[in-house]
């Protein structure tokens, strides 16, 4: 089940749903509108390599010329928006208006975990340039009711790579994996 704007507000009042800054006019009827941040980063290494740690180089958008997103270039970008979701499964999407000017926000990572609490980091990818500004709408989240009782909250998990708050894009911590 898909919770309402009614049912996000009551879950926000309960402390269940964090959304820091949250705005009342970017909740819609079933989702909240989170914004592109100022940061975006990139992969030094052409070639990424799963078992080590790929590093990446941050850098600052300016507010008022933006940034031209090229194709063929993996940017990671984050949500202005920090949030906690200690009681429902947060999705995030992204924006019709956004996959109109061919902008994915995520390849695999749409999914939060019950626990989860930190900004997003978007995997964006677009198929032609793109001019994008700090503050743009991006997605929005989806908030999923959970049956039955969370063992383990994302965030009390020993192994979690992506705990630590951040207002910055995190690289893949996949080289942290036991494999």
């Amino acid at each position: 089940m898909i919770l309402t704007d009614q049912q996000i507000l009551a879950e926000i009042e309960r402390g269940n749903i964090v959304i820091e800054p949250y705005d009342p006019s970017c909740l819609g009827t079933n989702s909240y509108d989170v914004h592109l941040g100022r940061y975006l980063a990139t992969y030094r290494d052409k070639v990424l390599d799963a078992r080590k740690h790929n590093e990446i180089d941050v850098f600052e958008m300016s507010a008022e010329e933006g940034f031209v997103l090229e194709p063929g270039v993996l940017y990671l970008g984050v949500t202005e928006e920090y949030t906690e979701s200690h009681a429902q499964v947060p999705f995030l999407e992204g924006k019709s208006s956004v996959g109109r000017l061919g902008i994915d926000i995520h390849a695999t990572a749409g999914k939060g975990d019950v626990g989860f609490c930190n900004t997003w980091t978007l995997e964006i990818s677009v198929t032609q340039q793109v001019r994008v500004y700090p503050g743009m709408p991006i997605g929005q989240l989806i908030y999923f009711a959970v049956q039955g009782d969370v063992q383990t909250f994302y965030n009390r998990k020993a192994n979690a790579k992506y705990n630590e708050r951040t207002d910055k894009p995190v690289e893949s911590m996949m080289w942290k994996n036991n494999w």
